[in-house]
């Protein structure tokens, strides 16, 4: 089979001209002598595509399953996922003004946890450290790495500075907190008590809605950069589902 029109001259001198080594017939075009393989022609991806696949990297959903179920190539979605994941922003799509009522900041408090993931094996463990705002029920922090203080301390520098400065924060007994989160602002409790029960309920929607993130899948993260950077879009998003009911 052959194409109609040359995609050079959009001509319609076109004959067969063999095979690839792959097998795809070749053609060529007697007018600019312009030579094309038959199937090689590049596709564009819809905007209702490109709306529908930024929703389903969303979900509990595999790659695989969404190159199945759009019909576009593993090498096309994950070029537009990186494109997505280095757009989120890295402040989480948290406004300001929410964090104010009457010109004062209104912050009661936050919850942290950590949040067991890998990447690439599972001895490759990588620890994802999250901080929730109560009342809001916003991710205003997140981090990607070890259990160790190092890790804590990361979580803290990238909270913003008006929760550093006036919240107080629930953990669990993890000693990494220790130092980190003023002693003052800083209660250790046990999940009984109910103190953290925010940020374990936003634990199991990541595990329920991303599947790089569930205990036991085959889908997971074969790239550190993919893993922070799926993250960080489902918590912009997350936060923006948030935003519009406050």
């Amino acid at each position: 089979m052959k194409p109609n029109l040359c995609p050079s001259c959009h001509g319609t001198n076109i004959v067969r001209n063999g095979h690839t080594p792959k097998g795809k017939q070749r053609c060529l075009c007697k007018d600019c002598g312009k030579s094309q393989t038959v199937g090689n022609q590049k596709k564009t991806v819809s905007e209702d595509v490109r709306g529908f696949v930024s929703r389903l990297l969303l979900e509990r959903l595999s790659l695989h399953g969404i190159c199945r179920s759009m019909k576009v190539s593993m090498g096309w979605l994950m070029k537009f996922a990186v494109d997505l994941y280095n757009k989120s922003p890295d402040d989480l799509g948290l406004d300001p003004k929410l964090f104010k009522r009457h010109g004062k900041v209104d912050i009661a408090c936050c919850e942290v946890d950590e949040l067991w993931s890998f990447v690439g094996q599972r001895t490759n463990k990588q620890w994802v450290w999250l901080a929730l705002d109560r009342k809001t029920r916003m991710i205003v922090g997140h981090y990607v790495g070890s259990r160790a203080r190092e890790s804590a301390q990361k979580l803290w520098d990238r909270i913003p500075q008006a929760y550093r400065d006036t919240a107080h924060f629930y953990s669990d007994f993890w000693d990494s907190y220790v130092g980190v989160i003023p002693a003052s602002r800083h209660s250790a409790c046990g999940k009984d008590s109910g103190e953290t029960a925010h940020i374990e309920r936003f634990n199991c929607t990541l595990r329920q809605r991303c599947s790089r993130f569930v205990r036991k899948m085959l889908s997971f993260s074969k790239k550190q950069e993919n893993h922070e950077g799926a993250l960080k879009y489902f918590i912009c998003d997350y936060n923006l589902s948030l935003s519009t009911l406050l």
